[in-house]
């Protein structure tokens, strides 16, 4: 696939809790040059390893993705994104309402499991194979 994979915060989570790298599991998996991350992303991982290698390990590989630089504008195009997902009746948590802010600003694929990620329209979500997880 050449369109560039934001790789969302639970498929990280799910890999560490299976013991699992992350890393290896998206080198086997993915052209590693086409995944994306956020700060979002980056915060939400970081914060919850428990141990300095792996949290180091880590983020020196997320250090090597394509990285979506932050400003004003995307915070205002993740609140419209929030903004219409609440007028159309259903609630988007506004970590998810960045990272799809993220992944369109950057034409961006979300693999993620997380469903309310579907309710974003035109937002091209993508279902992590079972090999991977």
């Amino acid at each position: 696939m050449d369109q560039p994979i934001l790789v969302d915060t639970n498929i990280y989570i799910r890999l560490l809790k299976q013991n699992r790298d992350p890393a290896a599991a998206f080198f086997e998996h993915y052209d590693t040059v086409n995944l994306v991350t956020c700060g979002m992303v980056r915060l939400e991982v970081l914060r919850g390893i428990r141990h300095d290698r792996i949290r180091e390990r880590l983020s020196r590989f997320l250090d090597t993705m394509q990285y979506v630089p932050v400003d004003p504008a995307l915070w205002d195009e993740a609140a419209a994104l929030a903004w219409r997902a609440d007028r159309a009746g259903y609630v988007i948590p506004n970590p998810d309402a960045f990272i799809a802010a993220c992944a369109f600003r950057r034409g961006a694929a979300v693999l993620t499991e997380d469903r309310d990620f579907l309710r974003i329209p035109g937002l091209t979500v993508l279902t992590p194979p079972p090999s991977l997880l």
